[in-house]
């Protein structure tokens, strides 16, 4: 089972395809990078791991924040990547913390025809 890495922040809709996609499949694990609010609030399954940062810090202390939250907690050598919620600083240090880590990455959404890789 692969791993999943998702954004969890804002845009309109977003907190429901980021629910599906969790529901979707059989996750080993889900990584949530998110705010407060988003961990206060998001309805979470059992395997689901918030990972809360603060938009407001540079992107690099935001990569490094990320790096450091997910670094030797993934379960395999490639994840399962969905950045349809937020902004594109946190997508940006997202990616780059997973690239970081040496992670291979395929990016995962929710389609009419249920969860698809792009």
């Amino acid at each position: 089972m692969t791993d999943l890495i998702a954004c969890l922040s804002t845009g309109k809709g977003t907190w429901g395809h980021v629910s599906h996609l969790i529901k979707a499949e059989k996750w080993n694990k889900v990584f949530l990078i998110t705010n407060e609010f988003g961990k206060e609030n998001f309805q979470k399954d059992l395997n689901v791991e918030f990972i809360v940062v603060d938009s407001n810090k540079s992107l690099k202390e935001l990569r490094d924040d990320i790096y450091q939250a997910l670094n030797e907690k993934t379960s395999s050598t490639e994840v399962a990547l969905n950045i349809i919620s937020g902004i594109g600083k946190e997508h940006m240090a997202i990616i780059s913390a997973v690239l970081r880590l040496g992670l291979g990455l395929r990016f995962v959404a929710i389609t009419k025809d249920g969860m698809e890789e792009l």
